[in-house]
Formats: structure tokens, sequence, C-alpha cells
């Protein structure tokens, strides 16, 4: 089925790009090259543990910054589900992330005192393209950045002249395909991490996952609760489906704070959470199944 393939490790993961056009419409090293440069100025902009980044001058000193335009999507999500959720979903994490241990270094080594997030309108006046820092403060776009990095990186293959392709970032997937076949997904078993636990079918669009197992450290996982600075422990894995990366890495974080039935008023998308009991609960349209045998199903 795929005409060519390329992987390569880029902020902090894994990445595998599959074309799956009959005609390869560019050179293939120029199309590597050109992905790798789109991630790493988006990085550059974004990244809380790149020294230099547009988002760790941010931390050191407050002013007006003008943003590039991606940024326009991504601050207008993050400011809708920081409203939908009372405020847990916030680029403000960035703070209490780094003083729970997941900072530049990587020490998971909890700090005595850790700092509360700042409210929005504390730090942030974003009026696109330009954001005013009001007083510096580490800002932290984890739970939708890389979802919209994918999404840039398919809008660089589909400008190359690709229309069908697969992009994979340490799992946060976007598949396309012209001839609408279907693409078979494992979802990763949350405590045996060498096992499926379901199994989904995507045709167009994007799935992603999030859960606490992968990053995990003293009392922490990479989803914390700005409101109580703890991470939330009765969920264990949830998986999202959307049209767009974007939409479906940061659902996967809001579902750890608010119920799908509020966000589903607010955006398209199929869902699944696997609780810490193993009981399930999915959408009635979720494109797949879970082989365990859950206690019970919501």
């Amino acid at each position: 089925m795929k005409s060519f393939q390329f992987s390569f490790e880029a902020i902090g993961t894994a990445w595998v790009i599959d074309i799956f056009d009959h005609v390869v419409a560019t050179d293939q090293q120029k199309l590597v090259d050109q992905v790798k440069e789109r991630i790493d100025v988006y990085d550059s902009v974004y990244s809380r543990f790149r020294s230099g980044s547009v988002v760790q001058t941010m931390a050191k000193r407050e002013g007006e910054y003008t943003l590039p335009r991606d940024s326009k999507e991504l601050l207008t999500l993050y400011h809708k589900l920081y409203t939908l959720t009372d405020g847990a979903f916030t680029p403000l994490i960035g703070d209490v992330l780094e003083d729970t241990g997941y900072d530049a270094a990587y020490s998971l080594k909890p700090k005595a005192a850790i700092r509360t997030a700042l409210p929005w309108d504390e730090v942030i006046d974003f009026h696109f393209p330009k954001m005013y820092i009001k007083k510096p403060a580490l800002l932290d776009f984890g739970a939708a950045g890389k979802g919209q990095l994918v999404d840039l990186v398919g809008r660089v293959l589909e400008l190359a002249g690709y229309s069908s392709y697969c992009v994979d970032a340490g799992g946060d997937i976007l598949y396309k395909s012209m001839q609408k076949e279907p693409l078979r997904i494992g979802l990763e078993h949350p405590v045996n991490l060498k096992q499926v636990i379901g199994v989904v079918e995507v045709t167009y669009g994007s799935i992603c996952g999030s859960a606490g197992n992968r990053r995990k450290w003293d009392k922490f996982h990479h989803i914390i609760d700005p409101r109580t600075n703890t991470s939330p422990d009765t969920i264990q894995s949830v998986w999202v489906i959307a049209k767009k990366a974007i939409l479906a890495d940061a659902l996967t974080t809001a579902l750890y704070f608010t119920s799908a039935e509020k966000l589903s008023e607010n955006f398209e998308f199929e869902y699944a959470m696997l609780y810490k009991d193993f009981t399930l609960k999915k959408s009635d349209n979720f494109p797949g199944e879970i082989f365990y045998n859950t206690p019970k199903t919501q």
C-alpha cells in the first residue's frame, strides 16, 4: 500500500511518516528536510525545553510578542478549553510542571514548594498575532501543540503534492486516504505496554491517546490539574478521534478535567475512556472495540 516511508526523532518523540500515493510528487530527501524544518520552526517558538525559544523568553521577560500564523488556532482552542474546564486546561501549567520535576533536565524530582498556575487574564492578553505577557510565566503547550504540529506536517505533505499519508508522532496520528482505505490502529494496554487492549479503524482524520503510564514519577504524571496541583488518578487511558490532530490531542487532556458530554456540545469527536477499575466509557460511534473483559460499560 505505501509508496515510501521515513522516520526520525524530533521534539523528544519518534516520528514515522508513510506516503501512500502511487506517484512520488517530489524529491524524497527534499520532503524529509521540509518536514524537519517545519518541526524545528514550531519548536523554536513553543517549546518550554528549548533554550532561546519564544516561550522561554516569555518566562523571563514581560512585553509584547509577535507570534506566527499557527498561534491563532492554538491560542483560540486553549482559551476555549480553559473556559470549559474552569481553568484546568491551561498553558500556564508550565511553572507547575517544572516545579514537580517535569523540567528541561527531566529531573523528575519535585521541589519542596510547587507554584500555583496563574489565571489566564493575569498573564496573557492575546490579539492575533500579538501576545502581551503581563508578567513572566512559563507557558506549556504540550496538551495540544504536538497535535497541531502533526497537522502542520500533514500540510507540508499536501503542499508537496501528496494526498494519502499517515503522520505518526509518538502515537498522535493523522491519516488521510483518498481511496478511503481504513487504517487499523492498536490501542496500547495501559498496564502491559507490549500488548494492545483494543483496535480502531480510521478512514480520515486523527486519533490521539493519553495515559499516565509513560511519563510517571513520584505522585505525578504528565497531566496535572492546576486547581489542586495533583495528577488525576481515576482514568487510565483516553483515546479521541477528530478531524484534526490538534483537537484530538487537546481533548485527550480535557477529558481528564470535564465531562465528555460538555465537550461534545462544543466539538465534534469520538472517544473512549478506560478508568482505573477498567470500566469503559465511549461515544456511541467510536469506531473500535476494547478486547479487555471490562467489568461494565458506562
